[in-house]
């Protein structure tokens, strides 16, 4: 085992709980520290934690927390064009399970504080000091914190890939702006089912929501990116001009948007990826989830990779005899499998398209949409059937798992 006994964790949303709680069942004591003044409620929108983050919470006793607060999804169908087709799921795994972004934070949170993780809010990382026997953060307020290690959980914007690399990439724009609502209109599909919909405005997918109506929601195209306080700022009676011009002529598309209310409308937010990241760790700096692998949401993988990523951080540091070894095991332990679930995602990505634009496409991508939605077992088994193994040891000649 390394001699960190001690770590500061930036960043509360997904991957900072996971990788504290992971942290602290491998004997290392981490405080996490986070921008905001306070847990994320009411921001983002719906997602699926796939079979394999689930099974990653469950090696720190979260998994049973999360799926309380979820819905699942064990149906998915495919409409292109208004014709509908059933994708098959893998028979011998757990469905997806659909959670509101801030419900997860704030479960994830409640778990941490329960485990006995420190979590401090108002607390933005400018700058870090390493010397020979730790490292301390300076944050906006004046104050600082000292540990052994210094773990980025920071999301797409990171303070931390800037400290570890001032020249790395920041996130990539989609080129599509997300939201999110309940229609009154009740689709004709078995509660539980997910319909991802290739419409003639664009993409949107939608789902019986329990307790009555549709929630759906919708990637609109937009040219360029905006924050989401610049997002919010625009009046959702005109966001919701836009998306019924937009889908006037989908359907359902139409009938969702028409019978949803403007009031309601949950603007999600510019859609970004993170290209591949040159550096994962510098000294004793490391990233973890978003900070380092964001694939587009395409691929249903995202806040999943996130939470194995943190396990895994601590399984290393565990298990290897100093922090370079830890680190560099870690990476190799991630990379291949974060980085073909991103190229997945990204082919997947440009079937997204509006308009003419995805009618022209759409001859070209469908082989490929068909061959993810009729061979679940060779596109989506790899991801979905990944289990951390958190008692056996991690050792410096580990490839890839």
């Amino acid at each position: 085992m390394t001699q960190v006994k001690t770590a500061i964790v930036i960043g509360g949303g997904i991957a900072g709980p996971v990788a504290a709680l992971a942290l602290h069942k491998a004997g290392i004591t981490a405080t996490v520290y986070e921008a905001y003044p306070s847990t994320a409620d009411g921001i983002g929108g719906t997602f699926a934690l796939a079979p394999n983050g689930v099974a990653a919470l469950r090696t720190i006793g979260a998994a049973e927390t999360v799926t309380a607060i979820s819905t699942p999804l064990p149906r998915m169908v495919m409409s292109v064009g208004g014709k509908h087709l059933n994708m098959p799921g893998l028979a011998d795994v757990p469905p997806l399970q659909l959670v509101h972004r801030s419900d997860l934070h704030r479960s994830l949170h409640d778990r941490a504080v329960a485990g006995g993780v420190t979590i401090e809010h108002g607390k933005r990382l400018v700058d870090t000091q390493e010397t020979a026997s730790g490292i301390t953060a300076r944050f906006a307020d004046g104050s600082t914190a000292t540990a052994d290690i210094l773990v980025g959980a920071d999301g797409v914007r990171s303070t931390v890939r800037r400290l570890i690399d001032p020249n790395a990439a920041g996130p990539l724009y989609t080129g599509l702006l997300g939201f999110e609502a309940v229609a009154r209109h009740e689709i004709d599909a078995e509660p539980g089912t997910m319909t991802f919909a290739f419409g003639k405005g664009g993409y949107y997918l939608y789902w019986p929501e329990p307790g009555g109506g549709t929630r759906w929601g919708i990637n609109l195209p937009q040219e360029r990116p905006m924050s989401l306080t610049e997002a919010r700022a625009v009046p959702s009676s005109e966001w919701m001009r836009t998306l019924r011009a937009t889908f006037a002529d989908d359907d359902p598309g139409r009938d969702l948007l028409l019978t949803s209310n403007a009031d309601e409308l949950q603007v999600v937010g510019s859609l970004h990826i993170m290209p591949p990241v040159k550096h994962w760790h510098r000294g004793r700096m490391v990233l973890v989830g978003d900070s380092a692998h964001a694939p587009s949401n395409s691929s249903g993988q995202g806040a999943s990779l996130a939470i194995e990523s943190a396990v895994q951080l601590a399984r290393c540091l565990r298990d290897l005899p100093d922090i370079p070894s830890a680190y560099a095991t870690f990476e190799r332990l991630r990379r291949e499998r974060v980085e073909k679930v991103a190229r997945r995602a990204a082919r997947i990505n440009q079937a997204k398209a509006p308009g003419a634009v995805a009618r022209a496409l759409m001859p070209l991508l469908m082989p490929l949409l068909m061959k993810i939605a009729m061979n679940p077992e060779k596109t989506l088994g790899p991801e979905q059937r990944y289990v951390i193994d958190w008692d056996a040891p991690v050792t410096s000649d580990l490839v890839h798992s």
